[in-house]
């Protein structure tokens, strides 16, 4: 199969993949109203605007959180009217032009009864967000070690022909041996096999993440911002569609 690089055409997707993801495969996860969306609150925390530079879409936006909601969006270091900025972080995005995926033997899938062990790992290591059903968002696998869960990675963000890796992470006990780069070859591998091109994204100061993923076959496509802004103004009416 041929490898899909940043400049391919579909590439445009990835400039804003929770929208593309939210109207598309992950549409079932998704409450939509208009130009704006979000997942559902107990699969992700993440929203997206059809255009950030739309004033109707932050109508629509508002409309779906209420007043005083929150909402977690790509792309935004200022506020709209009627909103305000709680955070920003900054984070880059990486795309597969080289990896070697492979599954792994010692892999195991992991799901719903998997939950209470991946929310644990995952509050000590802080690979990113993870809710009670994100497990639903893809295929996760973990490596255990005495029956315990020991290390992490699986599908998050799944926008047409692309799905993104995350919730990458291994217990501090275990590091440096090499857990993390088996399970991202692993997930790749499944994510290949679709005829799918894995991406992932990972905090801008992480930089000991990105020299990995680098190593491994990943190509930095760009860089964004992501912020928690807060609607401050009344309940706005749902903009036409």
């Amino acid at each position: 199969m041929s490898v899909t690089t940043p400049e391919t055409s579909s590439s445009h997707l990835l400039d804003n993949p929770a929208w593309a993801a939210l109207t598309g495969p992950h549409a079932h996860f998704a409450e939509r109203l208009g130009r704006a969306a979000r997942y559902q609150q107990d699969v992700a925390p993440f929203h997206a605007l059809l255009d950030e530079d739309d004033p109707r879409a932050w109508a629509d936006l508002a409309a779906l959180v209420g007043p005083g909601g929150t909402a977690s969006v790509r792309g935004v270091t200022e506020a709209a009217a009627g909103w305000e900025v709680v955070r920003t972080g900054h984070g880059v995005q990486l795309v597969d032009t080289s990896l070697r995926a492979e599954p792994d033997r010692e892999a195991v899938r992991l799901g719903p009864d998997d939950v209470p062990e991946i929310l644990d790992l995952v509050a000590r290591t802080e690979p990113g967000p993870y809710l009670p059903r994100t497990v639903e968002l893809g295929t996760y696998l973990g490596i255990r070690r005495h029956g315990r869960l020991i290390a992490l990675a699986g599908e998050r963000l799944h926008p047409p022909g692309w799905t993104e890796i995350s919730a990458v992470c291994t217990d501090p006990d275990h590091r440096g041996r090499g857990l993390a780069t088996r399970l991202v070859r692993a997930v790749a591998a499944g994510i290949k096999e679709r005829g799918e091109h894995p991406f992932l994204h990972a905090a801008a100061t992480n930089t000991n993440a990105i020299r990995l993923y680098e190593s491994i076959g990943f190509t930095l496509r760009r860089r964004t911002a992501f912020s928690l802004v807060r609607h401050t103004g009344a309940a706005a009416p749902r903009a036409a569609v």
